[in-house]
């Protein structure tokens, strides 16, 4: 029953990778809109939305780690 449940926890944390793909996509899709809205501010924006991107990153891959250890230790 453990290692069944450790799967699952692992299938539910490997969710969290396509989350951020999700959200490294929203940042920049809205990055595009808002640089083509006011095309002066992009420039000072595009560093803001390099940081977003790193952040969502950042957390994809802490919860594909976790879905890693928790699938190896099945």
């Amino acid at each position: 029953m453990a290692t069944e449940m450790q799967l699952v926890g692992a299938g539910l944390a490997a969710i969290g990778t396509g989350a951020a793909a999700i959200g490294v996509g929203l940042i920049f899709g809205n990055f595009v809109n808002g640089a083509l809205r006011n095309p002066t501010a992009a420039a000072s924006q595009f560093t803001n939305a390099i940081i977003g991107a790193a952040l969502a990153e950042g957390l994809g891959i802490f919860a594909f780690v976790i879905a890693l250890l928790l699938y190896l230790k099945a």
